[in-house]
């Protein structure tokens, strides 16, 4: 295997990766908070589907992403209501607005669109194109004849969408909320000891609605990557559990953003060789079923919820309601 195929399963691991990490730092702002949230999947789905029509109709993947975000906040604003204000079962929320987008989505597209619960093709200014770099190589013939620095400029770093680069920001901004300022200490606090925070004369249900709002940006942001960018449209289902697999590789993680990137790298690493299985017959010199390698990520989101669930502490208020003291 020369450096150029691998730079390319690389390159191919990053961009599979993008929504699995945005959706891996949601939940852990979320849970960081105290708040469990299963309707990740959800909420990217509901995403996708309201970016990929509004890209269609308005011409604008700018206009489409906002309005994936708007959707995954009201759907974050209907989650927070039931297990923040209403301190219902946070379970329960999550997975019934799972099942809200999974069918809302599809009636709603084939009402609009007619096309089996798609939306039509995005081309052009609808969709997010990507990024060449100053210097970057697009030829293969090129590339096959360049130097291995200017290999990895030219597929591994050029090359991508905005959003890819905005989401590898995110980690470090993350990092720096979550543990150089006094936000992100509130917001630790409020999902260890939430009657600390409120004895302290901090508003619990603030915290825990602002980390909620967090979530459903990021988890707009990674539902309207899928349509717009790693794909050119709405298909019905087509986050594919990756909201499933986001909250295992929080878990694997242990709530934190760089544990978090590797983490969801190595998902998309998994997603990423399912689609070359060439490569893999060539390295290991006989021929693996296709159907095993699209399973691989979803059978290493079983392990890890098996294997690491009890060893990985989430925080001590997490899924508990809190209920003031009077």
């Amino acid at each position: 295997m020369d450096l150029l195929t691998i730079l390319q399963i690389l390159d191919s691991t990053i961009r599979l990766a993008t929504p699995l990490l945005l959706a891996c730092l949601a939940g852990l702002f979320s849970e960081r908070a105290g708040i469990f949230d299963i309707g990740l999947e959800g909420k990217m789905l509901a995403a996708a589907f309201l970016s990929g029509a509004i890209a269609f109709v308005t011409g604008s993947v700018w206009l489409g992403l906002l309005a994936g975000i708007a959707g995954s906040l009201a759907l974050s604003g209907i989650h927070g209501l039931a297990s923040i204000t209403f301190r219902g079962n946070q379970l329960i929320s999550g997975v019934a607005i799972n099942f809200l987008a999974s069918g809302l989505t599809v009636v709603v597209a084939q009402s609009w669109f007619g096309q089996g619960g798609r939306t039509p093709q995005l081309a052009g200014a609808a969709r997010f194109e990507p990024i060449i770099w100053p210097g970057a190589l697009t030829n293969i013939r090129e590339m096959q004849q360049a130097g291995p620095l200017q290999q990895i400029y030219s597929e591994l770093i050029s090359g991508h969408t905005i959003v890819v680069y905005i989401a590898l920001l995110i980690v470090p901004l993350t990092w720096w909320v979550l543990f150089r300022t006094r936000f992100g200490l509130r917001l630790r606090a409020v999902g260890e000891n939430p009657a600390a925070v409120d004895t302290a004369g901090i508003s619990v249900v603030g915290l825990r609605y602002a980390a909620v709002g967090i979530c459903g940006v990021l988890t707009g942001i990674a539902g309207a990557y899928l349509a717009t960018a790693l794909q050119a449209g709405f298909t019905r289902e087509m986050t594919a559990g990756r909201g499933y697999i986001a909250l295992a590789a929080l878990i694997f993680a242990k709530w934190r953003p760089w544990y978090a990137l590797m983490a969801t790298m190595l998902f998309g690493f998994l997603q990423a060789l399912a689609l070359r299985p060439d490569i893999i017959e060539r390295t290991l010199s006989f021929r693996v079923q296709v159907q095993l390698l699209d399973a691989l990520p979803y059978i290493l989101t079983v392990i890890i919820l098996a294997g690491f669930v009890g060893k990985a502490i989430p925080p001590r208020a997490g899924g508990e309601p809190y209920v003031k003291e009077r």
